[in-house]
């Protein structure tokens, strides 16, 4: 068994140590694909964050933020900007024009945690599958560890001796199951808990952009009085 090498090892497990092997085989190549997805997504929507959030601390006005800004496919924070904005209907020529108030402080905030919550959501696509795999992956090895112990319990009762000939088999099983466990479970939960920074980190760029909009947003706006305005209708 020792002289076959890492192939001949495995060829020469139990049935349920090899089974074991596949799901963890399975668990690790899925996690893997979702780290580099993941990664990858990440990447793209702070670079074009990054962008946006340049754009707009420069502007003056919430125009020359649309203006500059046409795109919001793949940034969390100009996908805030841009739905506040229409929702609201922030439109400053007419409120020029007639004074009426065009600007909810509640239904901005309201609509702006509503994306952001829907933008999270986007974001955390895929990561309960890192975090299940790093918490069952130990265990579904486990249950290859065990099975391997039984079977160097079987060898030394068949046997009559408890020499090293008879366990080391067993525990091999062990040890492989084991590792093969650690080693899906390790980077997904490596990747697991260094996306949650990632995604709270963007959260805190998406609470600026509401705070920068209020910026924008002319005073006489902010500070209309509802039942004024209703008094004039």
């Amino acid at each position: 068994m020792f002289q076959a090498g890492p192939l001949g090892v495995i060829m020469s497990l139990g049935i349920v140590s090899k089974v074991v092997l596949l799901l963890l085989l399975g668990f690790s190549i899925i996690s893997w694909a979702v780290i580099f997805y993941k990664w990858a997504s990440f990447r793209a929507a702070d670079e074009k964050d990054r962008r946006f959030m340049a754009v707009l601390l420069r502007a003056r006005d919430v125009e020359e933020v649309t203006r500059q800004v046409q795109q919001t496919t793949g940034s969390p924070c100009a996908k805030i900007f841009h739905t506040v904005v229409q929702r609201i209907g922030y439109i400053p020529t007419e409120m020029k024009e007639n004074g009426a108030l065009a600007f909810d402080r509640h239904v901005m905030e309201r609509t702006a945690a509503h994306i952001a919550q829907s933008q999270i959501a986007k974001l955390e696509s895929f990561l309960p599958f890192l975090a299940t795999t790093g918490n069952i992956s130990p265990f579904v090895g486990l249950l290859g560890t065990v099975m391997g112990i039984i079977d160097s319990f079987r060898e030394i009762g068949a046997q009559g001796t408890a020499s090293i000939a008879a366990v080391a088999p067993g525990v091999s099983e062990a040890l492989i199951a084991t590792a093969a466990g650690l080693f899906a479970a390790i980077p997904a939960v490596i990747a697991y808990n260094y996306f949650l920074t990632r995604i709270r980190r963007t959260a805190l760029q998406m609470d600026s952009v509401v705070v920068e909009l209020l910026a924008l947003i002319p005073p006489q706006t902010k500070s209309a009085d509802p039942v004024a305005v209703g008094a004039k209708g």
